[in-house]
């Protein structure tokens, strides 16, 4: 029995064929055996896109493209289904479907759908856009369902334990700690506690405690990060403790700060695919830096520069010795290890700037990290998270 179930998985792998050795037939009948009913359409759904320049692939219909996204559905997990979605769009150029209304109603919703959806947005037509917008929407919530709570709570943690001072106002007493601390003096005569130290919060008044700015590579090949920076933007905006603001850059520089409140308008108003100047959008940031030494700066980019590299180091350069935290990501998704500028992330080591990729599962903690000023190469060691170098 194990052999078998080997060989059949084996065969559904390798496609069938003279050449694939197993001696597995489809619906029974001559060598070791052969596949049922259910193994027969998810041979067809395989074959549709790993082998379409055999079998006609899917043909450019979207009634034949819906069935094969409602086959797989039924056959495969949902992480398989939007790993075979996401292919069968690169290796079949199906993106021109995504602008039919019938075709996006049948599509299981992903991250990278969102991505492709964002690039086309220019060419979608108005009859399609709502249903691209609604996708998109939904899209987002499920993703803030998974990534909003572990990022305030990690944020409103670590603000709480970076102001934290012995010498609070009465309102800024944290009391159930100042108890704990002073539990050594208490007086049994009079059946209380003489604390000689109080524990507490330093709250700035009219002020947040953090400034952060995300600066977002909207260039193709930063798609998925752009719309998980996006929804971590929005949830950051939402924490009163900390000041947030959105920049998106290609060869220009787009301010979105005050679409921060609704991920999807934020994200419909990025412009995925452009070129890449990092240079003026590190510029364009430190104009709206007022408080470097309370500043984090996330530039999130895979670091190719299109424009003059000479000074966008230099620029670099003078923002960490204002005192503003910078931060290089990589990558802000689940898709692997990206390609990026070796050469520009070596000379922001040099600075003290590090450069990683990082997952949206670790986001929260990165964050957390920062607003302590712990040492990030020391938290990306601890989370095995690879340096740049």
């Amino acid at each position: 029995m194990e052999n078998t179930e080997r060989t059949r998985r084996w065969r559904l792998i390798l496609g069938g064929g003279e050449a694939d050795g197993t001696g597995y037939t489809l619906g029974g009948g001559g060598g070791i055996g052969g596949i049922g009913g259910g193994d027969i359409g998810m041979d067809n759904a395989l074959t549709a896109l790993y082998n379409s320049d055999r079998s006609g692939g899917l043909g450019s219909s979207s009634p034949n493209v819906a069935r094969w996204l409602g086959d797989i559905r039924s056959y495969f997990p949902q992480t398989v289904v939007q790993v075979m979605q996401k292919d069968a769009l690169e290796r079949l150029d199906l993106k021109q479907l995504l602008t039919e209304p019938e075709f996006l109603e049948h599509v299981t919703p992903d991250v990278h759908l969102a991505a492709t959806l964002l690039s086309l947005k220019g060419a979608i037509p108005n009859k399609t856009k709502d249903t691209a917008r609604v996708v998109v929407r939904k899209i987002v919530e499920e993703l803030q369902k998974r990534l909003t709570e572990p990022l305030r709570q990690a944020v409103r943690g670590s603000l709480d334990r970076a102001s934290r001072t012995t010498r609070p106002r009465h309102n800024e007493i944290d009391w159930n700690r100042t108890i704990r601390a002073n539990l050594k003096n208490y007086q049994p005569e009079y059946q209380t506690i003489i604390p000689d130290k109080r524990i507490g919060y330093a709250r700035r008044r009219g002020a947040a405690l953090r400034h952060i700015v995300l600066c977002i590579d909207q260039s193709g090949s930063m798609a998925t990060s752009v719309v998980y920076a996006g929804i971590f933007g929005a949830v950051l905006a939402s924490i009163k403790a900390v000041s947030t603001r959105v920049v998106v850059f290609d060869t220009s520089v787009v301010d979105l700060t005050e679409e921060i409140d609704d991920p999807v308008e934020l994200l419909f108003g990025t412009q995925l695919g452009g070129g890449t100047d990092i240079n003026r959008a590190l510029g364009y940031c430190q104009t709206v830096i007022d408080r470097p030494q309370d500043t984090i700066l996330v530039l999130i980019s895979d670091l190719y520069e299109g424009g003059n590299q000479h000074e966008m180091l230099r620029r670099a350069h003078a923002l960490v010795d204002s005192g503003v935290q910078l931060i290089a990501l990589l990558a802000l998704s689940d898709d692997g290890a990206p390609s990026y500028s070796h050469s520009v992330a070596a000379a922001f080591a040099e600075m003290g700037v590090p450069s990683f990729a990082c997952s949206p599962d670790q986001f929260p903690d990165l964050m957390a990290a920062a607003i302590q000023r712990q040492d990030l190469a020391m938290w990306a060691a601890t989370n095995n998270v690879a340096l740049a170098k």
